[in-house]
């Protein structure tokens, strides 16, 4: 573009679309372009992240290391708080809640020994090379550098998770282990912090992984892994109300997609919301699947059979028949296996196990609990029966009233 070109780029004007020729080539061009950028969007905002996790870190370290309360006085994370206020006023994180925040954060990890964390170096490890692609995109490198001059005890993985993400994480897990859980679920499948809430609230790393199944003999091993990651053994449906104690699964699952959200938040990520009462016409007969689900991530259809009952061994044919004709009637060629999954009021382990052997369909069974009663209101009736009763009661004591 030479000096003309600037100059009548400076005339006034509406900017709009010019009549060019776009082809093939600038259509793949502009969306790498779009590309690039959001990338390096992503890349920007998860290294201030880390930049700002690795001071919270070294804080939170320091006010431990330096017993800085023992030295200074009980005031002095107060005044610490006030300090870096007073010189950064623009700045969010400085109260004196989220420096004590830091040191607990600190403390959670190291139990006050910098050396701790080395004991957990198959957990940390582990975290690292699983996530270690997200790790290289957002300059591990540079970072990695930093924390080695700073002692070396933040574990990188953390860098991946916003900082509130890691106060709900210390302030609600009872070990290291179980935060480290939260941590990769939050990495793994970019959890907000209300998803990360729901999963801790639903104890989902006491829940997920032990859903009794048939998975390993019917799914290749990375599959079955992931489903068995995915699927809890227990569901809270603390969210639905029925109106009487003793209720069907009719009642149950209205009950349920009345609230679809809240039942989408506790099934877990990944999860689309395909269809209730879903019809299959075989053979000139109508039979309808409970709820019909897609799971995002797994590409497979999950077939979701309710029963408000315990267990019984015919549940299990009856969901076998059900994966079976979603396969043959909605599964693609590029979908994963479709899955099964019971949910029911109660089960026993052993007849779960024996009902599996032969069928040749993943199936998985889990129980719920915390349905809702609805407060019943007494009928117009008892109401009129009550009022009557209530009038004699006050005639009555009138009438003694008067005699004295």
């Amino acid at each position: 573009m030479n000096i003309q070109d600037f100059d009548q780029t400076e005339q006034p004007r509406v900017v709009q679309s010019h009549d060019i020729h776009i082809d093939a080539e600038y259509a793949e061009w502009i969306a790498d372009v779009k590309h690039r950028y959001r990338s390096a969007q992503v890349k920007a905002a998860v290294k201030v992240n880390a930049e700002k996790l690795l001071f919270n870190w070294q804080l939170g370290r320091d006010l431990v290391q330096k017993k800085a309360e023992e030295r200074w006085g009980a005031g002095v994370v107060e005044q610490v708080s006030l300090d870096l206020q007073r010189e950064f006023p623009k700045e969010n994180g400085f109260s004196t809640r989220n420096l004590w925040y830091m040191k607990n954060w600190y403390l959670f990890y190291t139990d006050g020994n910098s050396q701790f964390l080395h004991q957990l170096g198959a957990e940390i490890q582990r975290l690292e090379t699983q996530h270690n692609k997200k790790l290289h995109q957002v300059g591990a490198e540079m970072l990695e550098q930093k924390v080695h001059q700073a002692g070396g005890e933040f574990p990188l993985p953390f860098a991946l998770v916003p900082w509130r993400h890691h106060v709900e994480i210390i302030t609600k897990c009872k070990s290291i282990k179980e935060a480290l859980f939260y941590i990769c679920k939050t990495i793994e499948q970019g959890l907000s912090r209300d998803a990360l809430i729901n999963c801790i609230k639903a104890n989902l790393y006491e829940h997920q992984g032990k859903i009794l199944n048939n998975f390993s003999e019917h799914l290749p091993a990375l599959q079955s892994k992931l489903m068995q990651e995915v699927l809890k053994e227990n569901y809270d449906f603390g969210f639905a109300t029925v109106s009487h104690e003793i209720y069907d699964e009719a009642e149950l699952e209205q009950a349920l997609t009345k609230n679809i959200t809240d039942l989408l938040l506790e099934m877990g990520t990944g999860f689309a919301f395909v269809g209730r009462q879903k019809e299959i016409l075989v053979g000139g007969r109508t039979r309808k699947i409970d709820l019909l689900f897609y799971h995002i991530r797994l590409r497979c259809y999950i077939v979701c059979e309710l029963k408000a009952k315990p267990f019984e061994p015919e549940f299990a044919g009856k969901l076998n028949y059900y994966v079976n004709a979603v396969d043959e009637l909605l599964k693609a060629e590029e979908d994963n296996p479709t899955i099964g999954l019971l949910v029911c009021s109660d089960m026993n382990k052993t007849d779960v196990q024996w009902s599996f052997k032969g069928i040749e369909t993943p199936l998985g069974v889990a129980t719920y609990n915390n349905i809702r009663i609805k407060d019943a209101l007494p009928s117009q009736e008892l109401l009129a029966e009550r009022v009557q009763l209530l009038q004699k009661e006050l005639q009555e004591t009138k009438r003694l009233m008067s005699k004295r």
